[in-house]
């Protein structure tokens, strides 16, 4: 009886299986960068030559008293102290800009601040307002508030008054025979008679 072995891949096609899978993800991975960076060195070169083909006057420096770099073998670089030198009519435009500039944005600033200033004046103003207002009314309530106090104690007074008046007329009510249950029946007895 024979088994049946099931068929195994050839060892040879699976590496090279294996290695254009790893190619695809290498271009795909690595590709678009190295796509961007050549079209950037392909555009910097294009760019280069056209400007050097451009009608761009030569830079004439006489710089040798000045030297800003010296080289190693003592040979001097006046390109970079030619271009730290200022052009007196750039730099007074520069200057009239800038001062111009300056000048505009001090004013701004200026009326931006006075704005501000005459909305904190108005501000102030409205406060002082109302805090006067407020002290009106507070002098008002102080003045209503002293006014009930005095009536009160006049009012205190005089109930004690009325208090000591009938205390003394229910004392000599008392002394001549007055008792309290016959002045109400007394009383009610009168009502009576009144009404018939």
């Amino acid at each position: 009886m024979a088994l049946n072995r099931p068929r195994s891949c050839n060892p040879r096609v699976l590496k090279a299986a294996v290695v254009v899978v790893a190619m695809c993800f290498f271009g795909y991975i690595l590709g678009p960068p190295l796509y961007w960076h050549l079209m950037e060195g392909l555009a910097a070169v294009s760019h280069s030559s056209s400007s050097s083909s451009a009608s761009c006057p030569p830079c004439i420096c006489d710089c040798s008293s000045l030297p800003l770099l010296t080289l190693p073998q003592g040979l001097t670089n006046s390109s970079f102290a030619d271009c730290a030198k200022h052009d007196p009519e750039v730099t007074e435009d520069t200057e009239k800009n800038f001062a111009e500039l300056l000048s505009e944005e001090l004013k701004l600033r200026e009326g931006e601040a006075s704005e501000s200033q005459q909305r904190a004046d108005m501000a102030l103003l409205e406060a002082k307002k109302i805090t006067s207002q407020y002290q009106k009314e507070a002098d008002k309530c102080n003045s209503g508030m002293e006014t009930c106090e005095e009536a009160r104690e006049k009012a205190e007074a005089a109930l004690l008054a009325q208090k000591r008046l009938t205390a003394m007329w229910e004392l000599r009510a008392r002394q001549r025979g007055w008792k309290e249950g016959v002045a109400k029946s007394h009383t009610q007895s009168l009502g009576n008679v009144q009404a018939a």
